[in-house]
């Protein structure tokens, strides 16, 4: 048992980041697919939270955001979450051998986990990234089409550090993005993790 852990080896977190993205690479229109959901979902929290601040910085008398609305916000972060799930479980069955011959030159399961943590979480940046930053910008938009210039004067960036804020906003639907992404892949990640290397030099895709 010592014997096979000496023989394991430790490699660093830089790998792991390499690894990721030369998968993402050559899994490049995948990776785009998955990061096109994310992108819509987030871009739809983005303007719901965006018109929400908007609306109460030029103290527009409105309902609060409507349940039904926060609803399909919901739903829709839920079907990310699975798009998510499913893609990565596709990418762990492509890459059988892949994964037996990183474990059979010693890769720790924890390596495993952290490779596939990885390109999630990249997708879940970039996508959450653009959907925020589009969601927001559409909304303001929108919202100037109706009030004029003086929207303009209503948003502040990072200065009262409160959900009104577009900054913030932003911020808090790039984690939201990065979060479900990382939350999606967990179960892919440990399936590929418990691999057997000799099993998977055996699978034939």
């Amino acid at each position: 048992m010592a014997e096979n852990h000496e023989r394991q080896i430790h490699l660093p977190f830089s790998e792991a980041f390499k690894i990721a993205l030369r998968s993402l690479k050559i899994r490049f229109w995948r990776a785009i697919i998955t990061m096109m959901g994310i992108t819509l979902a987030i871009a739809f929290l983005a303007s719901v939270l965006t018109s929400s601040a908007i609306t109460t910085n030029l103290k527009i008398v409105t309902d609060e955001i409507p349940a039904q609305r926060l609803w399909v916000v919901v739903m829709s972060l839920l079907v990310c979450v699975v798009g998510i799930t499913n893609s990565m479980l596709m990418a762990v069955t492509e890459r059988f051998k892949e994964i037996g011959t990183m474990k059979c030159l010693g890769a720790l399961d924890r390596f495993v986990v952290e490779l596939f943590l990885l390109e999630s979480s990249l997708q879940g940046f970039f996508g959450s990234l653009i959907g925020s930053i589009a969601g927001t910008l559409l909304m303001v938009l929108i919202q100037f089409s109706k009030e004029g210039k003086k929207v303009f004067s209503s948003l502040t960036f990072f200065r009262h550090f409160s959900i009104n804020d577009i900054g913030c906003i932003i911020v808090l639907c790039v984690a939201v993005g990065v979060g479900l992404s990382v939350l999606g892949a967990i179960y892919p990640a440990y399936t590929a993790s418990k691999m057997v290397p000799a099993d998977a030099m055996r699978v034939e895709i």
